[in-house]
């Protein structure tokens, strides 16, 4: 930093860098130094997982070809497997030249800071080197214990190395590595998604996004330049996640200071061991997208893309037929994995719910209407490589009015205060009429509305049909029904329900019933408290549903923290109800 053919004005940034150094050295605690020693030993165990878990996808394939007779029957299933350990060869390929140069890094910025990055001797907690590189397993980084650096404090030597002298412009090894790692990022995901299968060419066009205002930004960035025709539509999403996992955004503002490249921002007064950690975690980055591309690779072979662990019998037939009808029934054998259940989604119809009774099944529970119904909705499960595949489904209802009967097409049960449906139908009478016991009726349409009177735990309703042409009348039915307050309503935050996470910027509660409780019920909110852990001061109240008088608290709050709300409300029976909510912001 200093030398007989320096000028005056780079004698005096090497006197800064000296005081700069004498400051560090005094303010970097034992303390901080070790926990980056913890942070890398946790970022190396990592690390190994996901060197194990690709090479497993490895193995599995390999294994799968080795089993497969080589006979006309296989040729086919053969030229895939082939197919698939050459691509999985090159991603491999690939990440161990990615691996080995960040290694190369850690070795160099190590023995020019002092330290002995020769010696190899495992496990032992003198020794910095317990594992050198090895070609046969070229993606496995160097097993380091930075409990044994001497020099832990040392942040010249990796800073100038790495970066050179303007974290706006790395001019050292830095620049080369950023280079090559967004080269890693366009290579990874072009032999993700360029390749040949049958007689068709799929062809993904990579290209650098690195600059970007926040995750959804990237996200909506990355999917224009993925989701094309000559992408295949399986590859889409993993495609999308690889590239995602691999984006550093280039250019940041840091502590005021426009400009800076994100190996400035990373390396800038790093000590060692916090540059040993950071190049570390690059190589989880490469190491997690090594893994991803090959899970995906092995899904496209006969391994099996999805897992599956039970089964059980599935018969379909009509809904409806008619006497004399011929009925076509279909039988088959489902299998299932029962770790990964389905997510099942229903289109157009409000108050429609789905259950999952862990059978490999969503269950799809709704109230019929008064016609026929064309449902239709999707269903989706994860595959091995943890990528949803989803398709549309759809089921058509012939509804048919039932005789004789009464129907509570919200549960059976009665709320109080609760404008409850009801529906009667006599057969074979011109005339229906409803009574009860306990409850007050009210004609509404085609059908009644029926209220609990008093405190009593049951109801009861009767349906009378009539023939208004003899005036003759008979009780057909009479049905007990549980009386009961109507449920709590959840407390919602815009549009996020309370235990999820929330725009910190929105301005109205909400107090309703969740998808799965089908009564249209209103409730009001009447009065409300917030609270933040930590929050000086007493917390702000107000009535209505309108938080505005909250606004600067909560944005005060860091994300990631618990905003908490107390709220009064009052529903259509009239009872005030105490509601809590916690949100994640």
């Amino acid at each position: 930093m200093s030398g007989g053919k320096e000028t005056p004005r780079q004698k005096m940034i090497g006197m800064m860098y000296l005081v700069l150094t004498a400051l560090l050295a005094l303010n970097v605690s034992k303390s901080i130094l070790d926990a980056f020693v913890a942070i890398e030993e946790n970022t190396q165990k990592g690390n190994i997982v996901q060197f194990d878990r690709g090479t497993g996808f490895i193995s599995d394939v390999a294994s799968e070809k080795s089993s497969t007779k080589n006979d006309a029957e296989n040729k086919a299933k053969l030229e895939k497997l082939n197919y698939v350990l050459k691509q999985m060869a090159l991603i491999d390929d690939e990440a161990a030249k990615m691996i080995k140069q960040i290694d190369e890094i850690k070795v160099d910025i190590m023995t020019k800071s002092g330290e002995d990055a020769t010696t190899m001797k495992d496990k032992d907690e003198e020794t910095i080197i317990w594992t050198k590189y090895d070609k046969s397993r070229g993606a496995l980084p160097v097993r380091m214990n930075l409990m044994a650096v001497q020099a832990k404090d040392q942040y010249d030597i990796p800073m100038h190395e790495i970066i050179g002298e303007d974290i706006k412009n790395p001019s050292g090894v830095g620049d080369k590595l950023w280079n090559d790692f967004n080269a890693y990022r366009k290579k990874i995901v072009e032999l993700t998604g360029t390749y040949k299968w049958g007689k068709t060419d799929y062809k993904v066009n990579v290209k650098d996004i690195n600059d970007f205002k926040s995750n959804a930004d990237l996200s909506a960035q990355v999917k224009k330049m993925i989701d094309i025709k000559t992408v295949h539509k399986d590859d889409k999403q993993v495609l999308q996640d690889l590239y995602m996992g691999m984006t550093k955004k280039e250019i940041n503002t840091v502590h005021g200071m426009e400009g800076v490249h994100w190996i400035g921002q990373t390396f800038d007064h790093s000590p060692l061991v916090a540059a040993i950690a950071s190049l570390s975690s690059m190589q989880q980055d490469v190491l997690a997208a090594r893994a991803l591309s090959l899970a995906h690779w092995k899904s496209k072979v006969s391994t099996g893309e999805y897992s599956f662990n039970k089964i059980m019998p599935l018969a379909y037939g009509p809904m409806v037929s008619n006497s004399g009808d011929a009925v076509e029934l279909q039988v088959m054998m489902a299998a299932f994995d029962s770790d990964n259940q389905p997510k099942v989604t229903v289109d157009g119809y409000e108050g429609a719910t789905v259950e999952y009774p862990g059978n490999g099944q969503g269950l799809v529970k709704l109230t019929a209407g008064g016609s026929t119904m064309s449902l239709k909705g999707t269903v989706s499960i994860k595959n091995k490589s943890g990528v949803e595949k989803k398709e549309d489904w759809s089921h058509e209802i012939i509804i048919m009015k039932p005789a004789g009967s009464i129907e509570l097409p919200e549960m059976n049960m009665l709320y109080r205060g609760y404008a409850n449906k009801v529906e009667a139908t006599a057969s074979g009478y011109d005339q229906t009429s409803l009574g009860g016991s306990g409850v007050a009726l009210s004609k509404s349409g085609t059908g009644w509305i029926a209220k609990p009177t008093g405190r009593a735990r049951e109801a009861y309703l009767t349906v009378t049909g009539k023939n208004s042409a003899t005036g003759e009348s008979k009780q057909l039915k009479k049905v007990k029904y549980r009386v009961s307050n109507l449920p709590d309503p959840e407390l919602y935050w815009g549009g996020a329900k309370s235990g999820t996470k929330a725009n910190k910027n929105g301005t109205k509660l909400f107090a309703k019933y969740p998808p799965e409780i089908p009564l249209n019920a209103t409730f009001k909110i009447v009065a409300w408290e917030c609270t933040i852990p930590g929050a000086p001061g007493r917390p702000p109240s107000g009535s209505g549903s309108n938080i505005s008088a909250a606004s600067s608290l909560i944005r005060q709050a860091r994300s990631g923290m618990t905003v908490s709300f107390i709220a009064t409300v009052v529903g259509p029976d009239g009872i005030r109800r105490k509601k809590a909510g916690a949100f994640k912001i």
